[in-house]
């Protein structure tokens, strides 16, 4: 009987960004939690063999901008469900921002997400706090205490709720910069976005809908690319989607301006022209923009002034996202389907290659957060925490919601043949086999379900739940 504590994955090809790994088919061994030898043709008596040839395997993916919606929309996704559909998706890390009820302002609140985000079976689970209280815009938060307490805060922001007072904001990037804080920053002037429903132009024409102009977010990316010159702070624009904004970005990194940014797989993917059904699936905030917003930020991607991809996943329940488009909230999930779409959108088109990809995955992200490699960032060594991810990037699969691990399915890439699969997840040195892997019939017959997540290789699961031993 194979030892389940030791795992020997066979054949894959490696990528790497943190150790320069660029496709070398070599085997790993793990053991425990940790990979123990890295080499060709690795043999080991009493361990559980898995053959990985013909995929690509890196270390598991980081999502520094995600929605967990817990405390307060549990009948949106929680924590546990959150944390298993981006094992689905590839992602071992996530970042999950403060907008809950009660929002994530104090360190108390962070606290409590991070001891709930610690059971069980899930991708690690780092906390982004509040900028202001309640995210009002008014007082601040108390940074320091919060990010030295045990919640595990990487960031701070009022997502969702740009700090519209330059002077708070001001200040806040001045508070974190004494001890080399990041500030996340969703830009958007509400005075211009507001009742905005699609992005303005000949789309919000065509529908006769109230326009949101790129102008809601241009103007707080020049105002605060000025003030973290100004005080020298770390800042992150988060989910860029416009072209001028892409500009004025690169335009600060030429000038030392110590500013990072993210884009997300819709905007990668889909245009405003996309809206013209009017499904409320493809309402987000930023919205959709023109063409010529989707190639610069494919061009500022593949050439490294946006630093990661990162999902914006907003689940919303059906009652809420299945009314009339005016109605019907911003947002979409992201994590079971993001690399199916950078696949498609990015490495068929030509815009970057898999390493690429791979890298805005990965070194990108916690480069932007400035992680401690402790926390994720160790990458594909001997030593390092068994946390990797195997995927076949010209696979082909149609997207179906209702296979998803979150609780929602407000996903527009829902019935969508897309190239890029997931094929199996590391996590902790345990194995997670998302749905339709090609692979989970190597350990026998798996059940489904949405009870219990998989645990180490004595209860492998496919998805959500786990097999028994005697299915091994």
């Amino acid at each position: 009987m194979p030892n389940r504590d030791r795992i020997l994955l066979r054949g894959a090809k490696l990528i790497c960004p943190f150790s320069g790994l660029r496709g070398e088919t070599l085997d790993i061994l793990i053991s425990g939690k940790r990979i123990a030898e890295i080499g060709e043709g690795i043999e080991c008596a009493e361990v559980f063999a898995l053959d990985l040839s013909g995929l690509y395997l890196s270390p598991g993916w980081l999502d520094m901008h995600v929605h967990l919606r817990e405390p307060g929309r549990e009948d949106e996704e929680t924590l546990a469900s959150g944390r298993l559909a981006a094992l689905s998706g590839g992602f071992t890390a996530v970042c999950c921002m403060p907008n809950t009820d009660p929002p994530v302002d104090c360190a108390a609140v962070a606290e409590e997400i991070a001891a709930r985000a610690s059971e069980g079976t899930g991708a690690d689970v780092f906390c982004v706090g509040a900028i202001t209280v309640g995210r009002k815009g008014g007082r601040m938060v108390e940074m320091d205490r919060m990010r030295s307490s045990a919640g595990r805060v990487v960031a701070f922001s009022d997502d969702g709720c740009c700090v519209q007072d330059a002077g708070v904001m001001r200040r806040a990037l001045e508070y974190a910069r004494r001890f080399d804080g990041l500030i996340i920053d969703h830009c958007e002037d509400h005075a211009l976005s507001s009742g905005g429903q699609v992005r303005e132009g000949p789309c919000s024409f065509r529908l006769g809908l109230r326009g949101y102009p790129s102008m809601a977010e241009e103007v707080m990316v020049a105002r605060d690319l000025l003030l973290a010159e100004h005080t020298g702070s770390r800042i992150h624009l988060a989910h860029l989607s416009s072209a001028r904004s892409v500009e004025m970005l690169r335009a600060a990194r030429e000038r030392g301006v110590r500013v990072t940014a993210e884009v997300t797989p819709h905007h990668l993917f889909f245009t405003d022209e996309d809206v013209d059904g009017l499904d409320p699936r493809f309402k987000v905030n930023p919205p959709l923009g023109s063409r010529e917003d989707r190639e610069a930020l494919r061009r500022a991607l593949a050439d490294g002034v946006i630093d990661a991809v990162a999902t914006d996943h907003a689940p919303h329940s059906l009652e809420e996202k299945e009314v009339e488009f005016e109605r019907a909230p911003f947002g979409m999930i992201g994590l079971e389907s993001a690399f199916s779409a950078c696949c498609t959108a990015l490495l068929e088109s030509g815009s970057l290659d898999v390493f690429a990809l791979v890298e805005r995955l990965t070194a990108g992200p916690a480069r932007a957060l400035g992680l401690d490699p402790r926390l994720y960032g160790e990458g594909i060594k001997k030593g390092a925490r068994a946390d990797l991810v195997a995927f076949d990037p010209e696979a082909e699969r149609v997207v179906d919601a209702d296979d998803f691990l979150s609780f929602s399915r407000n996903c527009p890439f829902d019935g969508m043949r897309l190239k890029g699969k997931v094929e199996l997840t590391v996590k902790d040195g345990k194995l997670f086999f998302p749905p339709g892997s090609r692979l989970s019939g190597s350990i026998g017959e798996a059940r489904m379900g949405r009870g219990r997540a998989c645990g180490s290789v004595a209860d492998i699961g496919c998805g959500a739940p786990g097999a028994d031993a005697d299915d091994v």
